[in-house]
């Protein structure tokens, strides 16, 4: 039996894309400059760190639905998007693409295991598919958290981040 249900999978899926629409919104209000400037995070900056998360979010999902996977390899995740413009376009896209994943999941997938190889490790891995996904939204929401305190460090309003004030039915 899994630990999560499909039903866990579209509330996550909502979440994530009504954090990444207040995320976008808020990273509108910097500069270029703002956006670049090495704030001392894991990536540096905001726009490094919303490029690995896309990068990332890319990459889990060509293991769950299938289909393409980030557009640029791991050395260059942070360089997912040359522009704001650009990623503001693709997060979108993803966010998309993630919501119809959830919409479509199975109970069945979601109690299986997942297998891949990691290229940058140059390693096989098998987990069970409920962790994988639970690790996708957490790992959404762990470097959201990042940017956030990046985008306050520049002065700049954030919105909610808790999910229990996600306005009901929201969708893209």
């Amino acid at each position: 039996m899994s630990m999560i249900t499909p039903a866990y999978c579209q509330m996550m899926a909502r979440y994530n894309a009504w954090q990444n629409q207040q995320m976008r919104a808020a990273c509108k209000t910097l500069t270029e400059a703002e956006l670049r400037a090495d704030c001392g995070a894991f990536f540096g900056s905001v726009m490094a760190t919303i490029n690995h998360i896309l990068w990332a979010d890319a990459l889990w999902m060509s293991r769950f639905d299938g289909g393409d996977g980030p557009s640029k390899p791991a050395k260059e995740h942070a360089e997912t998007c040359a522009t704001f413009a650009i990623w503001a376009q693709e997060r979108l896209r993803m966010d998309q693409r993630i919501m119809m994943w959830a919409e479509s999941v199975s109970a069945d997938a979601l109690s299986g295991d997942l297998s891949w190889h990691a290229q940058m490790l140059d390693k096989d891995f098998r987990k069970p598919m409920a962790q994988c996904v639970v690790g996708l939204f957490n790992h959404q929401t762990h470097h959201r958290g990042q940017v956030h305190a990046m985008v306050t460090g520049f002065g700049r309003k954030t919105e909610d981040t808790d999910l229990v004030l996600m306005p009901q039915g929201f969708e893209l």
